[in-house]
């Protein structure tokens, strides 16, 4: 299933990526910093929601309380929540 995630309080204002199960693959994101972005979505690739959460959640960026990172920990697990229901 293709999930779509609408960020707070970062600078990429999207993620995309499908989940099937509780694995996440094809990530996107829609601004911020590009080449990061496209390594932390590599990095990730096929792994498990709860293995995204574990590496990625709370990560901040700067003086911000959020990352794109841990926003993309917060979308993963949305996304296994909802299609869990």
């Amino acid at each position: 299933m293709e999930y779509t995630y609408k960020t707070q309080g970062v600078c990429a204002q999207q993620i995309k990526f499908d989940i099937d199960g509780d694995k996440i693959s094809n990530i996107e994101f829609y601004g911020g910093c590009n080449g990061n972005l496209k390594a932390i979505s590599k990095l990730v690739d096929g792994m498990s929601v709860d293995y995204i959460e574990s590496k990625l959640k709370g990560n901040t960026c700067g003086f911000k309380s959020t990352s794109c990172a841990d926003q993309l920990a917060i979308a993963v697990r949305k996304a296994y929540e909802e299609q869990n229901k």
